[in-house]
């Protein structure tokens, strides 16, 4: 019988419907459940339980208003959202690596529930998975003013949240067979982000002795901006900016309000750089938990004693685009004041367009350098400031753009052509080609070709999940030489992946703002 004691009491699991050789835990608490008079505030441990608690489901998502494929919906009204899930091998030895996987989703959507994140394959390799639940939006990311009226309410909450989850792991993850020492965190666009921001966190140090980043998102707030968003959400839910005014606003109507600034901005194409995608919320640089940016952070030399896997695609942008939560961009005027707004140089855009094939349209160059200055350059500058600081670092990209059911045509929404697009990388790193739900992300369904590659992705996390090493040579600390794993199905034809580098070199690359 799968049951487990754990600090907080016992709890029961089931087997895996994919592999009875896997036992699953779902849905179960970390922390306390973070509203009422621990609103706003850092986690507290879970309350312990009598009898043995059932853990065979998913728990409560955060409060977010997405509705995502194959993946439950917010309803008002969950509360007990910081929960967690481990897929582990049923009779395994013990002592093994763990993965700590954090989602993505802007800050403000996704859950440990989504098809994407079943740890089952990767369980099935000798590895202990686990996947958790945080804050997000203004319950995670927004800044709660002091009012000298009770304890000050921290920023990055849901970074807090983050920690407590690996705290929780330290301390009872060897129920379930996994090492504390041997701890991996891992996450794909915002939740990336926050891998690199707890990287430099001194609070979770030594929680974990890995990671792995997949495309890494260039945002984070100082504390004037997000004190104005703050502003912007309170002025939309009808209520003071203080923290008295947004304890008395419901999660639903922060959502609701957070919701009707994000459309303010998309339907303002003179509100400057938040027009163009507007995520309003993400890591606050305090001064308490996070010292500043990642990247420069860890150009200080934070992190280095971590050990690092990043990857990001090589064509990010064109799923935001796809999925429409992008500003379209089709003229050569909007072009420029899409490059003026972000305060990239004239010659940057003519240089892409050089580099792009031939007679590429405006829409190809905007999402080729907006994909670059959000994820990849952004994910590829992290990389080698952790190895010019000392750190072991690794570098991948996703290139596969031929694939499908056939093995080399597949459907990418652009004419028969499969796209490298943000998240496409993530069931391959899985090993969750077989869900219907994610075959959009492919471009169809996959084919044996795929699969091999999916083979060949998982496998170097889980290699360097165990050994800290995921199969190719590290980055030397000097730049990227040839250090780099391409990631595409078997036979399909190499292609340059990185033709745009050098230009930010001399462009500089900004540092973005939520």
């Amino acid at each position: 019988m799968d049951v487990f004691t754990t600090r907080a009491g016992r709890v029961r699991g089931r087997r895996s419907e994919r592999d009875p050789g896997i036992v699953t835990v779902r849905g179960l608490p970390y922390a306390a459940p973070p509203f009422g008079a621990d609103r706003f505030r850092a986690p507290r441990p879970a309350q312990p339980w009598d009898g043995v608690r059932e853990c065979t489901a998913y728990g409560p998502v955060a409060p977010q208003s997405a509705e995502l494929p194959g993946s439950p919906a917010w309803s008002p009204g969950d509360e007990d959202i910081l929960t967690l899930n481990i897929w582990a091998p049923a009779d395994g030895p013990g002592d093994l690596p763990v993965i700590v996987w954090i989602h993505g989703g802007a800050y403000v959507f996704g859950s440990s529930a989504q098809p994407d994140f079943d740890g089952t394959a990767l369980a099935a390799r000798g590895l202990v998975v686990v996947t958790l639940n945080h804050r997000l939006g203004f319950e995670g990311f927004g800044h709660v003013p002091a009012d000298g009226e009770g304890p000050a309410c921290p920023d990055n909450r849901g970074l807090l949240d983050q920690i407590a989850a690996l705290e929780w792991v330290r301390d009872t993850i060897a129920v379930f067979g996994g090492s504390p020492g041997r701890v991996t965190l891992a996450g794909q666009s915002s939740g990336a982000t926050s891998v690199a921001c707890l990287m430099a966190a001194d609070r979770a140090r030594g929680l974990f002795h890995r990671a792995i980043l997949h495309s890494a998102v260039n945002a984070s707030a100082t504390v004037g901006q997000a004190a104005r968003t703050t502003a912007e959400v309170a002025a939309a839910a009808g209520v003071p900016a203080t923290r008295a005014g947004l304890l008395a606003a419901s999660p639903q109507t922060l959502v609701s309000a957070s919701d009707r600034v994000v459309e303010r901005y998309r339907q303002d194409p003179g509100s400057g750089q938040r027009h163009y995608d507007p995520a309003i919320y993400g890591p606050v640089a305090d001064g308490d938990l996070l010292p500043s940016d990642p990247l420069e952070a860890w150009a200080a030399g934070a992190g280095a004693e971590v050990e690092l896997l990043v990857c990001h695609t090589t064509e990010e942008y064109w799923l935001l685009d796809a999925v429409g939560s992008s500003a379209k961009v089709t003229t050569e005027q909007q072009l420029h004041t899409f490059a003026a707004d972000f305060g990239l140089p004239p010659q940057l855009v003519e240089a892409y367009r050089d580099r792009l094939p031939d007679a590429a349209p405006v829409l190809d160059v905007y999402l080729a350098l907006y994909g670059d200055l959000l994820f990849a350059e952004y994910s590829s500058r992290l990389a080698e400031a952790h190895a010019r600081a000392g750190g072991r670092t690794y570098l991948a990209r996703f290139d596969r753009r031929s694939g499908g059911d056939a093995g080399d045509g597949g459907d990418g929404g652009d004419g028969g052509r499969v796209r490298a697009w943000h998240c496409a990388d993530i069931p391959f790193a899985f090993g969750n080609l077989h869900d219907e739900n994610l075959h959009f992300l492919m471009g169809g369904p996959p084919g044996p070709a795929d699969h091999e590659l999916s083979q060949r992705m998982a496998g170097a996390w889980a290699a360097f999940a165990a050994h800290g090493d995921p199969g190719w040579a590290p980055l030397d600390g000097g730049g990227e030489g040839s250090a780099v794993r391409v990631w595409r199905t078997a036979g399909e034809e190499a292609r340059e992946t990185d033709a745009f580098r050098d230009l930010w070199d001399a462009a500089g690359l900004p540092l973005l703002a939520p």
